[in-house]
């Protein structure tokens, strides 16, 4: 069995399954997106639905290579929602919406593939 401090090739340490449960990794839907303009590198501003009980968030999203606004709205998409905000220019992220760079280093966005109740806990 592998300690906590493990690491594999090209991997962070290993933690424990107490550690990823910490993590609020909920889905989302995408309601509304325009470009950023006062970003400092392409980006988008989302406002993402988590549901009654987690409500709407905003999002800086540097996701302009692979989508569109338009492309993006309805949408569902896996958010952190446990960071503290963050003030990104004029704008305070209130969650962090995920990605996977792709082989032309473009962000693809990391989404379930099947229709799920917004707020749903990734486990």
């Amino acid at each position: 069995m592998m300690d906590a401090m493990t690491t594999s090739p090209d991997l962070h340490p290993t933690i424990g399954f107490d550690d990823f449960l910490q993590v609020e990794l909920r889905v989302g839907r995408i309601v509304a997106a325009e470009v950023f303009k006062e970003a400092r590198r392409p980006a988008y501003i989302l406002q993402v639905d988590f549901g009654p009980a987690l409500g709407l968030r905003k999002s800086s999203a540097q996701i302009t290579q692979l989508y569109t606004p338009e492309s993006l709205v309805g949408r569902l998409v896996v958010a952190v929602l446990n960071f503290p905000k963050k003030q990104i220019g004029p704008i305070q992220s209130e969650c962090l919406v995920t990605g996977f760079h792709n082989a032309d280093g473009h962000v693809a966005l990391c989404v379930p593939d099947q229709d799920v109740p917004l707020g749903t806990k990734l486990l």
